[in-house]
């Protein structure tokens, strides 16, 4: 068995992305179950208006995640530990200017990228694929072994079991078979690159150069069978970490990271770039939703992948890893998204009270008693028919406003309230048709369900002390207690609260 004490300690890892959702978990179960790891080192970048240093003592020291440690330990401990590295990942020797800053380092955990569906496509390729290529060549002249965070969606369009299978270079999800040899990640980064820098050359404005770019990265996505930018340009990071030599490295990929567990504390979530804006539109009580019932959404604890990704570099450390873990859940414990859908809806009808409905149910307009859940044809139908609705409100209710002010009848600002309701409610329209179009592909097009032998393989060789340290249990979980405590306690508290306060996004 595995000894994952012995494997840590005195080791020197460097993380990068630690001041991110899961980079923070990370450090803070790393220090917390692993203090005899040797040196952390920490990769950030410095800001304008922030240093490297600062960022990490307030970002990170300062976070929710860490307090609980920081309470315990204290700060000096964090300090004599951690060593902060002021660079960029994504340029040559992390644009440290001391070319053997990197010395000593046995681990390096690979964790920054950027969590955005449809980013400009430079912006992703810089942050999901540059950053793999360099953080490659700097382990690899450090002489240590890389683990390197991806995304379980690498996969693309698919429908089913997603074997655990190794990442083979020229891997496209609408190839024509294993023979099929019309995908090379150089080329297309060629490719990608040249169509970056005409538009960058280019006399256009800001505005119109960034749509530009995201609607390069949108196409050259969906020509290839990836969902969207993110994936797709995760999936060439892997190609490219693929095709390195010299290199002992390991490929975790996660599936949808959402609120803690149990560590550090039940219900930490941070950011709204996952499940989040889908919650928050099932808290206003959306009742139509274009999604199958029988698609699990694949969700892990972030305290659960935090803690695999420590077995995994542990496994690395000691020669003992496989290339891929796929770190999911429905393989072995589904919770699909009709039930899923109904806990949020009947939540939502438990939490809501007062709302911006109160003002314009007299135009017909209150939201629906019942839910549904359509096809996407339906849905469009369904908001297309809703926008009209409001529209129609609007034009007939500032025609009165109009009327009104023309008399001696005195305003009471109820007509205002209406017209101000009715401008929410588009808003949050607009909003929610944005937001459910970029959801579509998890929801509704496809049913992902990504095999986990790798990960359960791993464990069973860990010692027992370690598996309690670094728990990865998804089959004990219970969804439906997750979800109320866990995932909508958390999303109220960290996500947005402003937001869930005042723009219930209602729908």
């Amino acid at each position: 068995m595995l000894d994952v004490s012995s494997s840590l300690a005195g080791r020197n890892i460097l993380l990068t992305g630690a001041n991110g959702f899961l980079g923070k978990v990370l450090l803070a179960l790393l220090l917390d179950r692993y203090p005899e790891v040797g040196q952390v080192h920490l990769l950030i970048r410095s800001r304008k208006d922030r240093t490297a240093q600062d960022r990490f003592e307030k970002e990170i020291l300062d976070s929710p995640p860490l307090q609980p440690l920081v309470t315990q330990r204290g700060r000096d401990f964090f300090h004599d530990k951690i060593t902060v590295w002021s660079g960029d990942a994504a340029q040559v020797n992390a644009g440290i200017d001391d070319p053997d800053w990197s010395n000593g380092i046995d681990l390096v955990i690979h964790c920054a990228g950027l969590v955005e569906f449809f980013p400009p496509v430079d912006q992703s390729i810089r942050a999901n694929v540059d950053s793999v290529e360099q953080i490659a060549v700097l382990a690899r002249r450090a002489g240590a072994k890389l683990l390197h965070i991806s995304t379980c969606f690498v996969a693309g369009k698919a429908d089913g079991l997603i074997e655990e299978a190794e990442l083979r270079p020229g891997f496209y999800p609408d190839r024509r078979g294993p023979n099929d040899l019309g995908f090379e990640p150089a080329e297309e980064l060629r490719i990608l690159r040249e169509e970056i820098g005409r538009i960058r050359a280019s006399s256009a404005g800001e505005r119109a150069k960034a749509d530009q770019l995201i609607s390069i990265g949108r196409r050259r996505a969906t020509h290839w069978g990836w969902v969207n930018t993110y994936t797709y340009s995760k999936s060439l990071g892997e190609q490219i970490l693929a095709q390195s030599q010299g290199l002992d490295w390991a490929i975790v990929r996660p599936a949808i990271v959402e609120s803690s567990w149990r560590f550090p504390f039940p219900g930490w979530v941070e950011g709204g770039r996952t499940a989040a804006p889908l919650v928050l539109m099932a808290l206003s009580g959306l009742a139509e939703w274009p999604a199958r019932p029988d698609i699990p959404l694949e969700i892990v604890p972030v305290d659960q992948i935090a803690a695999a990704t420590l077995a995994c570099g542990a496994l690395l450390l000691a020669g003992q890893h496989e290339p891929v873990y796929q770190l999911a859940s429905a393989d072995t414990n589904p919770f699909e998204l009709g039930p899923l859908i109904r806990l949020l809806f009947e939540e939502a009808q438990r939490l809501n009270g007062d709302s911006v409905w109160k003002h314009i149910r007299p135009f017909g307009l209150q939201p629906r008693s019942r839910l549904r859940f359509l096809s996407a044809t339906e849905f469009q139908k369904s908001r297309d028919a809703q926008i009209r609705r409001i529209e129609v409100s609007r034009r007939l209710l500032t025609a009165f406003q109009k009327r009104i002010k023309r008399t001696p009848i005195p305003e009471n600002g109820i007509v205002a309230d209406w017209l101000g309701s009715l401008r929410t409610l588009a808003l949050q329209a607009r909003f929610r048709d944005q937001t459910i179009d970029q959801y579509l592909p998890f929801i509704l097009e496809n049913r992902y369900i990504y095999e986990t032998y790798n990960i359960r393989t791993a464990y069973s060789t860990l010692s027992p002390s370690d598996r309690k340290k670094l728990p990865w249990t998804p089959e004990a979980i219970d969804w439906p207690e997750y979800w109320r405590v866990n995932q909508i306690g958390g999303i109220r508290k960290w996500v947005q609260p402003e937001a869930v306060r005042n723009w219930s996004f209602q729908i």
